[in-house]
């Protein structure tokens, strides 16, 4: 790494020496590669020529000069820190990425380590009744209104600030998101469905928090809100969009309400 910096200062060091400016007191300048200052003159390399030339001292605006060079060495020593930090943090993102397990499932970071979420189960209620969600087994469909819950006023995970950043690797190439979830006695609503009758097609209400998300390799996503998470409840979904085949991970932000 220290190595690729060097290199990198190196290189810029010498592209800036090959355009430095010696600027004269009429405004104009020279492109050169270096520049002596003698008794009554200054000697250049003129990049422009790629020749030595000289100009006389009094026509010479070594202050500018000096200035400029100066500022063109800072900028060219910040780009390199930055170069750094950028190295470093695509590393260490690298590095967490690496720890999680080959398990399809949802995972968060503690420390030093990864921990996994649980999946909660889910389920269809309508006013025939109430039936879990199988992502293998698919439920009876009933046509009408339904409602998408999780059982409990909230979850067990309580995430540790309000941008929690989750790793979740997907068991199949579907959709994924998070949603924040309204309260109703005893369970949490993720959605309200619609299901149309003959087709048995599924309208949802899906309302997702806008997210960004990045791909860590195949079939492995890090996904973390845009904006700051209010406190509440909240879960982190995999779907398939008009199928009943959810797989849902819970967390809250905050101190859970009572």
């Amino acid at each position: 790494m220290y190595l690729r910096i060097a290199i990198l200062f190196t290189m810029a060091v010498a592209a800036f020496g090959a355009n430095s400016r010696l600027y004269l007191k009429d405004g104009d300048y020279q492109l050169v590669r270096e520049y002596q200052v003698l008794a009554d003159r200054v000697r250049y390399f003129s990049t422009e020529r790629g020749d030595w030339e000289e100009v006389p001292l009094e026509l010479v605006d070594l202050e500018r000069t000096k200035k400029d060079a100066a500022e063109r060495q800072a900028a060219i020593e910040a780009e390199a820190k930055e170069q750094d930090v950028e190295d470093k943090a695509i590393r260490a993102e690298k590095k967490e990425a690496a720890q999680v397990p080959v398990e399809p499932g949802v995972y968060y970071v503690v420390g030093d380590k990864i921990e996994s979420l649980k999946p909660v189960e889910v389920a269809v209620n309508s006013s025939k009744g109430r039936n879990v969600l199988k992502v293998l087994a698919p439920i009876p469909i009933v046509p009408g209104k339904s409602t998408v819950e999780i059982k409990g006023d909230s979850a067990a995970y309580r995430a540790s600030g309000d941008k929690p950043e989750f790793y979740l690797r997907l068991s199949d190439d579907e959709r994924f998101g998070i949603i924040k979830l309204s309260k109703k006695k005893n369970v949490r609503l993720l959605e309200n469905i619609s299901i149309l009758p003959v087709t048995n097609e599924v309208i949802e209400d899906l309302k997702l928090v806008p997210t960004f998300k990045k791909q860590v390799s195949e079939r492995t996503y890090k996904i973390w809100p845009e904006q700051p998470l209010e406190p509440g409840e909240y879960a982190l979904v995999q779907y398939t969009e008009g199928a009943l085949n959810w797989q849902v991970w819970d967390f809250g932000i905050g101190v859970p309400a009572k």
